[in-house]
């Protein structure tokens, strides 16, 4: 699929900034400076993502994590220690606030799931959390994987050569829009005006637009 992480092994790399130099994409992405940081072993629910509540309901657990995210890194000198290229622009990367550690952090309190798929880092830390009923294990939820993949296949079949990802121009600049972003259904593309549609996260990359920023 599309929008798998597929790693390549590069350079040890590691980027220290204070708080006001580091931006927030989601609940496992960071930005410092230029470089973005994808934390190792776990992965978030997307900012737009809800899951359920276990009462019938759902509640925003795709922006609890952006929030947590944020306030982990507000204030805190912020380390990020790159191990690979995710190949989509980003660093895969063991990245710390201070002292903590982000992924332990997202993990342990529920607010993201151990990415059994590529790494067994914080097994542990999902069975304490996942025991105590925190987070996105108050009930059966989707996680982020499949929840990515769902909201891809459905935009691909309705996107102009299954390429759904849409470039926007904007006051803030060339921002490109995954189907799992909260802004993508209410984002059109005017063609006229220099926006496109893009096939893989790469190619808009590539191209100059960015992921939109949380914070």
């Amino acid at each position: 699929m599309r929008f798998l992480i597929a790693l390549f092994a590069v350079a040890f790399v590691i980027s220290t900034a204070a708080a006001s130099d580091v931006r927030v994409v989601d609940g496992d992405t960071i930005k410092i400076d230029d470089v973005s940081y994808r934390i190792e072993g776990i992965d978030a629910p997307e900012a737009g993502q809800r899951c359920s509540d276990g009462k019938g309901g759902t509640w925003r657990c795709g922006q609890a994590a952006t929030v947590a995210m944020a306030a982990l890194v507000e204030s805190a000198e912020v380390r990020c220690d790159a191990l690979s290229d995710d190949g989509m622009g980003r660093m895969v990367a063991n990245c710390f606030a201070d002292a903590a550690s982000v992924g332990v952090h997202m993990v342990r309190r529920g607010l993201a799931w151990a990415f059994v798929k590529y790494s067994d880092t914080y097994i542990a830390e999902e069975r304490l959390a996942r025991s105590e009923g925190i987070g996105i294990w108050r009930a059966e939820t989707l996680p982020a994987w499949e929840y990515r993949e769902q909201r891809w296949a459905v935009a691909e079949q309705k996107a102009p050569d299954g390429c759904p990802i849409k470039g926007n121009i904007s006051s803030n600049g060339r921002i490109y829009h995954a189907p799992w972003s909260p802004w993508y259904d209410r984002t059109r593309v005017s063609i006229e005006n220099g926006e496109r549609w893009f096939c893989i996260e790469a190619e808009a990359l590539a191209a100059g637009w960015r992921a939109p920023l949380w914070h």
